[in-house]
């Protein structure tokens, strides 16, 4: 798979936004082109809390991040995922993860959470750690653009 190219892993920040369908379905572009399988990863993590608190209702973060991954893959591929499409979900922040998962894939991509406007210019926090520390090329792309409701 992905022999002539080099390319033959590449990973997908899964968030449940409109940006990570977009960037899962671009994936399969490449992933077809390159005959390379896709790692659709998705991140949870319990948030901190300050000591002497105990905060009610802060479990199953782990079975929360893993519908949003499942839900988020039947968007991009439909009922049936295709063989060459793996998930995982890891316990982390999504930028740590992520950039130590880049030494093992051979391409990321991204959905960049488009804000219009002047925020639209920017990249997310994730996005842009990724560009600048991630351990191999790095694809952000744009939600496609909804025409204006009238």
């Amino acid at each position: 798979m992905g022999e002539a190219t080099g390319i033959r892993t590449i990973l997908v920040g899964v968030d449940g936004s409109d940006a990570s369908v977009e960037a899962l379905r671009r994936a399969r572009e490449l992933a077809v082109a390159l005959s390379a399988k896709i790692v659709a990863l998705a991140c949870w993590d319990i948030p901190p809390v300050y000591d002497g608190y105990v905060a009610m209702g802060i479990d199953d973060f782990d079975v929360r991040a893993s519908e949003i991954l499942q839900e988020t893959v039947d968007k991009a591929f439909g009922e049936s995922m295709p063989d060459y499409v793996e998930t995982r979900l890891v316990q982390g922040h999504p930028r740590r993860v992520l950039i130590d998962e880049s030494r093992r894939a051979d391409m990321i991509v991204l959905g960049r959470r488009g804000h219009g406007g002047f925020g639209g210019l920017l990249l997310g926090s994730v996005s842009s750690a990724l560009v600048a520390h991630a351990h191999c090329p790095v694809l952000v792309v744009h939600t496609p653009e909804q025409p204006e409701q009238r």
